[in-house]
């Protein structure tokens, strides 16, 4: 049977922004991230919502806190029909607050800085009441945590570090027996204050890797030779009397780019008269979050809080507000301003201000996307447009250091290659960049066979990506069964030859074609196969029992039961207790090793039996009701637990002569002659007195017809006595004689049966 998985990019597919990404397998539907473009404005800049059914939507993973992840997640949560339930980090959902409140003042200034229309208005995307309901319905996840829905498609995630920015995480996904790897923006990189992102845990190749393609195949240069260029380029600029604006998002590289400027600063006096501000609205809130999650940064940020606070810098002004017409930069400065792609804000506020002086310099230090005033200068127009819309001529220095935390060619290609998915799509990258790292990829893997080389696609937006795959019939084992059966060490050394023997046990682990019995246990597309000891260790199961009782009408003698049980059963248990009133005596008849029980004694006129319900011990208690109920109405039984009259003997009419005691034995000795000739056929009996003689001979290659061929017929014989030895007639001495074991056996049994039928002969 074959399942088909479809993955459908709704945004960042062969373009970089809006990111969000829509998988649906076995039923269930997951989107993974929903930001917003920051080239378009208003409704143009969410994803392709119209390709997905919000109330489909089961679950919405953010993987972090940059708008173009998570922008958009107000409008989808509360302007839509979602209903599915939303996971982030913990420093992703105290950030995104921060941000997308910021955001919407800054769409509320922009909006209110032309003219207002209808139109304008039905643009909104989202209201401050609308972002506070969205953040009320987000679900926290911490690293390594697994997040299990209890869907029928078997759902279930964790996150994984990714670097990037603090709280950044990846989603590896199971559902349905398959499994995803959604990276989202990740960096392999540790630098000033974040880890680097870490590989799938115990190194488990995931069926599909949703990886971004943002560098393509550029390589970064080293890091020590970027901070040199992205000091000296800052300092230079300074030194010669101007103003250094470096656009950034208020939140993410803004941290790791103040550590490196305020160490720097440090490390050169002549550099300190010259301010450094960081004019952000959020700047002191956004500074006490990442005090607060500092375990969740690299070590060298770790050591630090002990001393003290590592982003309490020294020379580094926050300006919690700015206002660029009044702000005196009349001497050189350097100003952190966001947004980082100067398309509104202060950023843009002060570039517009600055660009014309050639003394003036902007300083890049992330990527660019497409449709923002950040990509156009770095071709160096010679004319920009303002916010209000003059032109105006770009004299200032610009410049462009990638401290972004995106993975470059090198890093992303031996993270794909150490992952070792079977199917790899590309996201998060302009075309022809991500164009070129899918050449590269594939050229990397022709070394390897055809039949090992994973698929590679780059979807553009809206286009499906569908893969097929076979649904797997496989059950882990698990538990005491993986590790197989203890074994002696036969090679011990006796240290003292009066000592007890020592004896070590090894783990003899199960090979190929060896047998395994245990539990199968199915829950959600996995299965795995325990012992039943190991039900509560590895499953949400937990081994019990049923007992059973059943009261069966019995009003016979207990040796009667007894006698029954016996010969129907082997190693019956019988045990007597007796009773504190003048009751009968407790009696307890157990089979099965103790499973089923048959107790006579504790209730007048009934016989209880008990059992630990079991295919076999249904069985043997269902024999036991038959037995019991026949134990009281066939003729062995009831001349067993009759008991003589009372009365006495009517005396014999006179003129009646009283019964002969030898007819009565003759009709005994009658009687048993034509039982051995029902069993045997061929019965000779021979009468004397009080006894008869009987011989009894079979064919000896009955059922041999192969032997009996061309040959004299050999009879076996048996022969068997019965002597009356009292007058009363009431005791018989049998005896059976025969040159074959079998023969004698089966002649005995069958006198043993008739002496239970008719009369208690003593048998020899």
């Amino acid at each position: 049977m074959e399942d088909i998985m479809t993955i459908t990019p709704l945004g960042s597919g062969q373009e970089v922004g809006r990111s969000c990404h829509l998988l649906t397998f076995r039923g269930t539907t997951i989107l993974l991230d929903c930001g917003i473009h920051p080239g378009y404005d208003g409704m143009a800049g969410l994803p392709f919502f119209d390709r997905v059914d919000p109330k489909q939507v089961d679950v919405l993973l953010i993987t972090h806190f940059h708008l173009d992840h998570a922008a958009s997640l107000p409008y989808f949560t509360e302007r839509t029909g979602f209903k599915g339930r939303i996971f982030m980090t913990h420093p992703t959902k105290a950030v995104i607050r921060l941000l997308l409140g910021d955001y919407l003042k800054l769409m509320g200034m922009k909006r209110g800085s032309s003219s207002a229309s209808s139109e304008q208005e039905s643009e909104v995307l989202y209201t401050e009441a609308d972002l506070q309901s969205c953040v009320d319905k987000i679900e926290l996840i911490d690293y390594h945590q697994t997040i299990d829905l209890n869907l029928p498609s078997g759902l279930k995630f964790h996150a994984l570090n990714a670097g990037h920015v603090l709280g950044a995480a990846m989603f590896f996904i199971e559902i349905g027996g398959r499994s995803v790897l959604y990276t989202g923006d990740y960096s392999m990189e540790e630098d000033r204050h974040l880890m680097a992102a870490e590989l799938p845990r115990y190194h488990v190749s995931p069926d599909v890797l949703i990886v971004e393609s943002t560098y393509g195949v550029q390589v970064h240069a080293s890091r020590a030779e970027r901070e040199a260029r992205f000091t000296g380029t800052i300092e230079r600029i300074v030194s010669g009397g101007g103003r250094c604006l470096i656009p950034v998002f208020a939140l993410g590289r803004a941290q790791e780019l103040l550590l490196i400027l305020d160490e720097y600063w440090q490390e050169h006096p002549n550099l300190q008269s010259v301010p450094i501000y960081y004019a952000s609205k959020m700047a002191s809130r956004a500074l006490r979050v990442y005090q607060t999650y500092a375990n969740m940064m690299n070590a060298r940020i770790r050591s630090q809080m002990d001393l003290g606070n590592p982003f309490h810098f020294s020379h580094i002004k926050n300006l919690k507000s700015i206002d660029v017409n009044n702000f005196d930069d009349r001497g050189p400065s350097v100003v952190f301003a966001s947004p980082g792609m100067l398309q509104s804000g202060v950023s843009r506020q002060l570039f517009d201000r600055w660009a014309t002086d050639p003394k003036n310099g902007v300083m890049l230090a992330g990527y660019a996307v497409e449709h923002t005033l950040a990509k156009e200068i770095q071709s160096q127009p010679k004319e920009v447009v303002t916010l209000e819309g003059r032109r105006q001529p770009l004299n200032c220095l610009v410049d462009y250091v990638s401290f972004s935390a995106h993975v470059d060619f090198v890093q992303n290609r031996d993270f794909i290659t150490s992952v070792n998915p079977r199917n790899i799509i590309l996201v998060h990258g302009a075309k022809e960049e991500m164009g070129r790292l899918k050449g590269a990829l594939m050229l990397h893997y022709n070394k390897l066979p055809e039949n090992k080389r994973p698929t590679i696609a780059m979807p553009p937006n809206e286009v499906d990506i569908k893969l097929i795959f076979t649904r797997r019939r496989s059950a882990k084992v698990m538990g005491k069964l993986a590790e197989g059966q203890a074994v002696e060490d036969e090679d011990q050394e006796m240290e003292d030859e009066h000592a007890p023997a020592k004896v070590t046990h090894k783990v003899a682990e199960p090979k190929a074609g060896d047998s395994v019995q245990g539990i199968l246990v199915t829950q959600q597309n996995s299965s795995k196969i325990v012992a039943a000891e190991d039900l509560a260790t590895y499953t949400p199961l937990r081994t019990g029992s049923v007992s059973s009782r059943l009261h069966v009408p019995y009003v016979g003698k207990v040796e009667t039961l007894s006698l029954f049980l016996h010969e129907m059963y082997r190693g019956v248990d019988e045990t007597q207790e007796p009773q504190n009133n003048d009751a009968e005596s407790l009696v307890t008849f157990s089979l099965h090793g103790g499973q089923v029980k048959v107790i006579v004694g504790k209730t007048k006129g009934m016989a209880t039996v008990e059992w630990d319900c079991s295919p076999v011990g249904d069985v043997i208690a269902d024999s036991l009701v038959a037995l019991i109920m026949h134990s009281q109405s066939s003729a062995a039984s009831i001349r067993l637990s009759g008991r003589p009259c009372n009365h006495k003997r009517k005396k014999q009419r006179e003129g009646e002569e009283d019964e002969d005691p030898r007819k009565a034995v003759e009709e005994h000795l009658r009687i048993m002659h034509q039982s051995l000739r029902d069993n045997f056929i061929s019965v000779e009996a021979t009468y004397e007195a009080k006894k008869a003689t009987f011989e009894i001979t079979i064919d000896a290659n009955a059922g041999n017809a192969d032997e009996a061929d061309g040959e004299e017929n050999q009879g076996l014989v048996c022969t068997a006595t019965v002597a009356f030895e009292n007058d009363l007639n009431d005791v018989a001495k049998i005896t059976v004689e025969s040159e074959d074991e079998k023969l004698a056996a089966n002649v005995r049994n069958c006198l043993q049966n008739i002496a239970v039928a008719s009369a208690p002969f003593a048998i020899d």
